[in-house]
């Protein structure tokens, strides 16, 4: 039987474990990447593990959440954080140079290597033939020093693209029409892979855009094969010789299939609040827009944004909407800028934002209240904009840009038809990815060889090993699809504090009960209680670690997404799955006590544990979890299970 696109990267990777779905397996990491609101932990993390330089082939730190710098706190952490990198070995990309999916793409990402990320949307280059993954900061820490990473071998899902998009539809509508065929829960433990011949009518950049949304379905990854337009993108970025061909077997065996045809595809859009919220673009058309957004990470590159520049050229925004074009990279804007795009789309209104993930996580650009934002992102999460009740769209660039002109949502096709001279400015790169590299500073030219912390960078706080007995309030009953926003919000006033544990856990589950900080360290331990796909959303660790710091022994949820789940092992706190009978039944503020022996029980391999109920009722928590996972949860989280290796072995941090 030959082998999936997929499991042949992860053969060439593997150092234990079998490629068989379910099973975990612990793969070799090439590369690694970080950012601003991740990266202080992983460098503490990396700190405290007792390393000294990076054993990956490459890592790269990127600044680009909070490059505004609102507060010393953010410009001290850019500080550490370029100190880390010239510390330890990795390259250092400053605040503004752009989003660390896109300058990673242009920069480092290759064909066949395997890239682990401290960012939920690390798959990027999935869409170049790179295996990438998205982790919790410590996963990233671990596989840096020399770990492997461990995760349970997902189902390899084929999704085969006929035909070819026809005018006016995008890249976005493909990824759109997976959410509304999936849902955001339909990914998990699944990576997607793509083939078939309407693979070879999409660009590199085309590709990335769908990869990238693939995390909106809950992915562990999602990739595409390399061809010829492989080959011709990173000629344009000038690294031909990086290129290598990888294409699944003719004979390669799939867990499923699904058939996307292109030609069939048309504008699309997500309605608040959720990215699996699609309809076609008609069905909302006339409604009021007040703002647009260009940009992301999603659709922030110089291929998405020209065609924004093209249909906007002789025409002007609509006078009751603001336009903002946010980069994901300062490389687009510089040819951009080069070509004298940039002066007329600020000719027609346009305001041009840093190279920033910014306003995708609240930080500049907030909607006004009551109003509509139609964006380019890739999740519209209530409140994640920055203003609780938001009504935030995700679409096309096309789709935006037509509501730009028009002042209103309304399909790209209807409004040509209505303008008469507005054409689709379908989808063009530029000769050569040209921009400076100027802002990326390579490890040889380092200007730190020392940590340099401000007051505002504290340690790592650690959890004791796992107790015996586990009992407390359920503190908290939440509903379905709680995100990592929902948990630990990322607005710039909260997540200054992203290196000051204490003070950033004050704000733990405000977005669902603004009482439950003080609640939760009040009673001196208690159990959260959700719904299903619990911390969806961004690879925060902080969304485990500050509920750990509360007080928190464990979360009894229907079911949990991947990296947020990985993320409790890492922080110790026992996550226990639940039926829709239990969680229906269960009430906050009940009496909650797991009966069994916790701590032996979950390092003896016991799966069901005995939950019981203000003394009155009793049921079943499944421990779904890898021998490795019970002795990190048993020895209190990875950190201190992970040094307790280390120190023993002398070794590195095989985390096995």
């Amino acid at each position: 039987m030959g082998q999936t696109l997929t499991e042949k990267i992860l053969d060439d990777h593997l150092v234990e474990g079998e490629l068989e779905p379910g099973e975990e397996i612990g793969i070799e990491i090439d590369q690694v990447l970080t950012q601003d609101t991740t990266g202080t932990l992983v460098w503490l993390q990396f700190e405290a593990l007792g390393l000294d330089e990076v054993q990956t082939e490459l890592a790269a730190q990127y600044c680009d959440h909070q490059t505004y710098q609102f507060d010393f706190k953010n410009t001290d952490d850019h500080r550490f954080l370029r100190s880390a990198a010239g510390t330890f070995g990795a390259y250092f990309s400053r605040p503004g140079n752009g989003i660390c999916h896109n300058v990673h793409k242009e920069n480092f990402a290759a064909p066949g290597k395997t890239l682990l990320g401290s960012d939920s949307h690390t798959p990027t280059p999935g869409g170049m033939g790179q295996l990438a993954i998205g982790s919790g900061g410590l996963d990233v820490a671990v596989a840096m020093g020399g770990g492997a990473y461990y995760v349970d071998m997902p189902e390899v899902v084929n999704v085969r693209l006929e035909g070819e998009l026809p005018e006016w539809a995008t890249a976005k509508d493909v990824i759109l029409e997976m959410l509304r065929r999936l849902s955001v829960k339909g990914g998990v433990g699944k990576i997607f892979e793509y083939t078939g011949p309407g693979v070879e009518t999409l660009s590199v950049p085309e590709r990335t855009t769908i990869t990238n949304m693939g995390t909106e379905l809950g992915a562990t990854s999602s990739i595409f094969p390399t061809d010829e337009n492989t080959q011709d993108y990173l000629e344009r970025l000038g690294r031909a010789e990086e290129y290598v061909e990888l294409q699944p077997d003719d004979d390669a065996e799939y867990a499923d299939e699904l058939t996307i045809d292109l030609s069939d595809l048309e504008p699309l859009i997500a309605c608040p609040s959720m990215p699996d919220k699609v309809v076609p673009v008609r069905e909302v058309a006339g409604e009021d827009v007040e703002q647009v957004i260009i940009g992301s990470c999603t659709n922030g590159g110089y291929p998405d944004i020209l065609p924004s520049a093209k249909m906007l050229e002789g025409r002007e925004v609509d006078l009751k909407t603001e336009m903002i074009v946010a980069p994901g990279s300062k490389q687009a804007s510089e040819i951009l800028a080069r070509q004298g795009w940039t002066a007329e789309m600020m000719a027609a209104g346009v305001n041009f934002s840093e190279a920033t993930c910014g306003a995708c996580i609240g930080i500049g650009h907030v909607p006004g209240s009551d109003s509509v934002s139609l964006r380019t992102f890739n999740r519209n999460f209530e409140g994640r904009s920055g203003i609780e009740d938001d009504n935030v769209y995700l679409c096309s660039p096309e789709v935006a840009t037509a509501a730009a002109i028009a002042g209103e949502i309304v399909d790209p096709r209807d409004l040509a038809e209505e303008l008469g001279d507005l054409e689709d400015p379908g989808f063009e790169l530029p000769d050569q990815f040209d921009g400076s590299k100027t802002d990326i500073i390579e490890p040889e030219e380092a200007v730190d060889d020392d940590l340099v912390k401000g007051p505002n960078i504290g340690d790592v706080p650690l959890k004791d090993p796992l107790d015996a007995h586990l009992e407390g309030s359920a503190l908290l009953k939440m509903e379905d699809n709680i995100t990592t926003d929902h948990i630990i919000p990322a607005t710039q006033d909260i997540l200054m504090y992203r290196s000051n544990i204490p003070k950033l856990s004050e704000f733990t589950l405000s977005r669902v009960d603004d009482t439950f900080a003080q609640r939760a360290l009040d009673a001196d331990g208690g159990f959260l209680v959700a719904g299903e796909n619990y911390g969806q959303g961004s690879s925060r660790e902080h969304a485990a670690l500050c509920p750990m710091y509360l007080g928190i022994e464990g979360v009894l949820a229907q079911s949990f997404a991947r990296i947020h789940k990985a993320n409790l092992f890492n922080f110790g706190l026992l996550p226990l799955e639940i039926d829709e009978e239990t969680y229906e039944k269960i009430d906050q503020g009940d009496d909650i006590e797991i009966v069994d022996d916790v701590a032996e029980a979950v390092r003896s391999g016991q799966e069901e544990f005995t939950i019981r109920v203000n003394d009155d009722w009793e049921a079943t928590g499944t421990l779904d979890a890898s021998e490795r996972e019970r002795e990190i949860l048993a020895d209190g989280g990875k950190l201190t299970h992970v040094k307790q290796q280390h120190d023993e072995g002398g070794a590195a941090p095989a985390d096995d």
